[in-house]
């Protein structure tokens, strides 16, 4: 029986005493101090995140552009060199086969970072769509560390070990330069609706990476972040997650990131399917929730309005920013009304939600 991956940052999380779990197939740390402490690091000060278990994917060939626009729902053409894109890459049905980020070098060559638990199954599909496009793509995920700094001290404390001005990296924008010496991709983007940034350097450097950042973040307060507080920084902001908010059975225009859907581009996977759904209506939509009776909506609860099933949760849980206990939820489109009342299905039991603006964080 093979056992579960381990990113090259393992020893690290094991010294500093993580609580590890199963994730994806990954065993990674979930917490350190505790999600609630280590979710307010993050908000107020900054927190590391150990993301090696992200997947990259390099894209190279005369015909990368158009390979890339065939791909994704948003519109490559628009990045110049040294951009980043976000993008849903869908399924013909409009389904989604997972989220991602679009680096661009140039019109020859992009680096594209998917999510870990989706990483052989997109490198397939991507596979899949060569079909007579003149590229070369190729799984490089096992020869990066990458390393989330995210927070308001993020620039400040990364600055004392970097030898570029980080703050002339613009938001998605990446750049190349040294972090203690270490040659680095180093991108301003992130994953908890704070500034920060993502650095990418050679495997066998993350361990040296990783222990400089905290030791030179040390009177800062920064400290090691696991995935449980990840989980509460993303879905504060409305960051959606694969197996939650998106998924094979979820359109991007259902999820509300239509936004980055481009239907007035050329063709794309699943254009003709996300055109009929825009035509005929979206038949559901994502809305946020505040608890109003006692516990907390998980992830596929069912939402209930008068006895009837309505729709799921997506996520959910106590947010340590707002005190309260939140969720989104999938759900008929035409009962997402503001300040409505539905019930979730806890244990079988029907405890009220009040329907609310789904942004629930967003930094000043």
């Amino acid at each position: 029986m093979v056992g579960p991956k381990r990113t090259p940052l393992y020893e690290e999380h094991k010294v500093a005493k993580a609580k590890l779990i199963d994730f994806g197939g990954w065993e990674m740390p979930v917490q350190y101090a505790g999600v609630i402490e280590e979710h307010h690091a993050v908000r107020q000060k900054a927190g590391l995140f150990d993301t090696s278990h992200m997947g990259e994917i390099d894209v190279r060939g005369k015909e990368a552009l158009a390979y890339v626009q065939r791909l994704i729902t948003n519109d490559a053409s628009i990045l110049h060199d040294g951009k980043i894109l976000y993008s849903p890459m869908c399924y013909p049905t409009g389904g989604i086969v997972d989220d991602l980020l679009v680096y661009r070098y140039d019109s020859e060559h992009f680096f594209i970072v998917v999510n870990a638990s989706n990483t052989d199954k997109d490198y397939e599909w991507m596979l899949q769509q060569v079909n007579d496009f003149e590229v070369s793509v190729e799984n490089v995920s096992e020869q990066y560390v990458q390393l989330a700094l995210q927070g308001p001290l993020a620039e400040t404390i990364l600055q004392r070990i970097s030898s570029i001005d980080l703050s002339k990296i613009i938001y998605y924008t990446f750049t190349h330069g040294d972090i203690d010496d270490v040659p680095c991709l180093i991108s301003r983007t992130g994953y908890t609706g704070e500034d920060g940034f993502e650095v990418y350097c050679s495997a066998e450097f993350g361990p040296q990476l990783w222990r400089k950042i905290l030791e030179v973040g040390a009177g800062d307060g920064v400290q090691p972040i696991g995935l449980g507080a990840r989980d509460t920084l993303r879905f504060e902001a409305r960051l959606p997650l694969y197996g939650n908010e998106l998924g094979r059975e979820i359109t991007p225009l259902e999820a509300g990131i239509g936004f980055f859907v481009k239907l007035d581009k050329e063709d794309f996977v699943g254009k003709e399917a996300l055109q009929a759904q825009k035509k005929q209506g979206v038949p559901r939509k994502l809305v946020g929730l505040e608890m109003v009776g006692r516990g907390i909506a998980r992830s596929h609860y069912p939402l209930q309005k008068n006895g009837e099933d309505i729709g799921f949760v997506t996520s959910g849980s106590f947010s340590p920013t707002l005190n309260k206990n939140i969720a989104l939820g999938m759900i008929r489109a035409d009962l997402a009304v503001q300040g409505d009342v539905l019930d979730v299905m806890i244990r079988g039991k029907a405890v009220q939600a009040k329907i609310i603006p789904s942004l629930f964080y967003k930094r000043v």
